[in-house]
């Protein structure tokens, strides 16, 4: 029995939960299918599926066995690309999770120039909630943090940055610029909301001077956690919005967009490229990762 075909196959009947899907997604026959995993549990010396007429189930210790068998083929699969990534043709699947607003601005914009580079590299990008960063399940996670926040995880630096006040020059010649902080009370402002919390207004200081802070309350016309939705109100010119300053760079450029109460901060951010581990990482994974670096740094002209 070839083990590692025999963990291959097994690791796709469990993704596939049927024997003749896996062997279609493997181009096998489903008696082959059959074969192997019952070679493998003879081995082993357990059941590792409950099968039945309707559906196929992993077993207890086939579930403990697929978390093992997952983490085997994805060191053979990283050894294999540790070994060849000085091919001059890079290829395969480059997983990428990420929150909708890294999706949209970050990694949107830079997926024509980086498949121009390398034509071989697909990229599959997974959006995911703002809570969870399931960076064991693929290649990068990409997730922003407040600048100082712990992390229990491994992952690259990509890009520190800063939340800024913005708003679009349609609506600053209709209702004015704001001369200081407090002025916002009486301005429309957009307000991202973090999934339940209260509203608790804007904290404001200058850039490089933290020390000095200020507390703004204000009462939004418009609240929401998503924001291409918050970014879309801004651009047509709704209010005055916090915003990540790599996300709003581009609506800064054009002129769209115009800075509100400059050199006011509220929040620093840093961006992060979560990873699996430190170990074997995939020659696509590292030009990727360059090349977004590269990208984001000169967009905000670093």
């Amino acid at each position: 029995m070839d083990k590692l075909l025999a963990m291959k196959v097994f690791q796709r009947v469990a993704v596939e939960k049927g024997f003749a899907a896996a062997g279609r997604a493997l181009d096998m026959s489903p008696p082959v299918v059959t074969r192997l995993i019952a070679e493998l549990e003879a081995e082993l010396g357990v059941r590792l599926f409950h099968r039945t007429t309707r559906r196929v189930a992993l077993s207890e210790a086939g579930e403990l066995y697929l978390e093992r068998v997952c983490k085997i083929l994805e060191d053979v699969e990283q050894a294999s690309e540790l070994v060849s990534g000085h091919s001059a043709q890079l290829s395969g699947v480059l997983r990428i999770s990420s929150d909708a607003a890294l999706a949209s601005n970050v990694i949107a914009p830079l997926v024509s120039g980086f498949r121009d580079l390398y034509p071989g590299i697909t990229l599959d990008v997974t959006v995911r909630s703002l809570r969870t960063l399931p960076i064991e399940d693929y290649d990068i996670t990409l997730f922003s943090l407040t600048r100082g926040t712990d992390l229990a995880v491994v992952a690259r630096r990509i890009l520190q940055s800063e939340a800024i006040l913005v708003a679009s020059t349609k609506y600053i010649e209709r209702r004015g610029m704001p001369k200081t902080p407090q002025e916002l009370a009486d301005h429309d402002c957009i307000y991202t909301r973090r999934d339940s919390d209260p509203i608790r207004g804007w904290t404001l200081w200058k850039t490089g001077d933290a020390k000095k802070v200020i507390e703004v309350e204000i009462t939004p016309i418009l609240m929401a956690n998503h924001t291409d939705t918050l970014l879309k109100a801004t651009v047509d010119g709704l209010g005055i919005a916090s915003m990540a300053r790599n996300i709003v760079q581009p609506y800064l450029a054009s002129g769209e967009m115009v800075r509100v109460l400059e050199p006011w901060v509220t929040a620093e951010l840093v961006m992060y490229a979560g990873l699996p581990s430190r170990q074997f990482i995939p020659q696509r994974v590292q030009v990727y990762l360059d090349y977004l670096i590269e990208y984001t740094r000169e967009q905000l002209k670093i």
